[in-house]
């Protein structure tokens, strides 16, 4: 296939991006690749020891899918190797290291999640212990020496950190030198990253000089703010979207975002043409509650289909908007012995309401979980499933779950 003009091209890769360093040598080797029919090696590391996945790591994710559609090979590297030094972009402190077992199964896990917007296909999958952790000892002086203490020190994190008299361990200085040296290894032609990653991917194309290759032009997006509508997008945070939440809490915690969000929101996470990326701004400024469900509506069905999105967007209209229940509510099967009492904390969480029973007690502290309609607000409630079942528990505006009990299942 044919590459696309070389002003096609960079149109649609400049598009939401923050920083391009440096936009001209990518338009040179767009033209080049383009010359030549040979593809640009696009870039990404993923750090595995965070699995799962939310809207904010697909912004660039998405925008390695584009490398993709224009004929370029996208290389995904997992930092198996490097996730046992531990990422110290934006931290205050140093981070836990992992085990190489670790970092090979949540790197697994993060591909055939990146894989819903990657062509599989397409992706190359790398693992960087496949070459760092055959450096010898004197490979990793060379590697150091090509750095000094005052250069990391312009880090902010790092500068922070040794300012307020915080602990730097010296293994993560090597983090960055390890990242750039995956650059140099595979001779990218472009690496994508977050703004926190600056320092990182410039320190690659540093290296790649020193190595004789061509440098890498450094591509970094923008952080995306969560549904706190401050703050980056983080499951720690309580502020995320991840891209395998059930349709309904996909939909509703989209349609929570703040109005002057919708417009970022729908530039940096769906596929609406640039030339129509006005109109929404029009839209939202005038109708952000339209808006809103429409961006709802688009990024639901990037993840879970079109008939997910009909499904996720009618039971949001009658459960929040409405302020109804469902017609159609999962049901849980509780295996309580008769007239045994169960705690609610536990109930949510087998359900599959709650992810942890700290995440109940919260709720309930909030007021947001009910019984048939009525507030609990004792986090130490228990139930006795055998006498009250059937009913229905409700968390939050969107989680529902109706409780039978196994016994009286059996006897019907």
């Amino acid at each position: 296939m044919p590459f696309p003009p070389v002003d096609e091209q960079m149109d649609v890769l400049r598009r939401g991006v923050d920083e391009l360093v440096p936009e001209e040598e990518l338009a040179e080797k767009v033209e080049r690749s383009r010359e030549t029919e040979t593809p640009l090696i696009a870039k990404l590391g993923c750090d595995p020891s965070r699995p799962d996945l939310h809207l904010g790591h697909t912004v660039v994710l998405r925008k390695l899918r584009q490398f993709q559609d224009l004929g370029h090979r996208a290389v995904l590297i997992v930092g198996d190797f490097t996730g046992m030094i531990g990422d110290p972009s934006g931290r205050s402190k140093t981070r836990p290291q992992l085990t190489l077992e670790e970092t090979r199964r949540n790197g697994q896990t993060y591909y055939e999640q990146a894989t819903r917007i990657l062509d599989p296909d397409k992706t190359e999958i790398l693992y960087n212990s496949e070459w760092l952790d055959e450096l010898s000892f004197s490979d990793v002086i060379e590697l150091a020496a090509q750095q000094t203490v005052a250069q990391m020190l312009e880090r902010e994190d790092f500068r922070e950190r040794y300012e307020a008299e915080q602990p730097i361990s010296i293994h993560e200085f090597l983090y960055p030198l390890a990242q750039a040296q995956d650059s140099v290894h595979i001779g990218a032609d472009v690496e994508l990253g977050g703004t926190d990653q600056r320092f990182n991917l410039l320190l690659g194309r540093q290296l790649q000089k020193g190595q004789g290759q061509d440098p890498q032009v450094c591509m970094m997006m923008p952080l995306l703010e969560g549904t706190d509508g401050t703050k980056k997008m983080s499951k720690s945070l309580d502020n995320a979207i991840g891209i395998t939440e059930p349709p309904e809490d996909m939909y509703g915690k989209v349609m929570s975002i703040a109005d002057d969000l919708i417009y970022r929101y729908t530039e940096l996470l769906t596929d609406v043409p640039t030339d129509a990326l006005s109109k929404v701004k029009g839209f939202a400024e005038e109708n952000p509650r339209d808006a809103k469900a429409q961006l709802a509506h688009r990024i639901v069905e990037a993840y879970h289909g079109a008939e997910a999105a009909e499904a996720a967007e009618s039971h949001f209209e009658q459960t929040v908007v409405e302020g109804g229940t469902p017609d159609e509510i999962p049901e849980y099967t509780s295996d309580a012995g008769p007239e045994e009492d169960v705690g609610l904390l536990n109930l949510m969480r087998r359900a599959g309401l709650t992810e942890s029973n700290s995440e109940g007690r919260r709720l309930i502290e909030q007021g947001a979980v009910s019984i048939d309609d009525e507030t609990v607000t004792d986090t130490g409630l228990y139930v006795t499933v055998s006498e009250q079942a059937p009913f229905v528990l409700q968390v939050g505006k969107r989680r529902f779950a109706r409780v039978v009990w196994e016994e009286a299942r059996a006897e019907a």
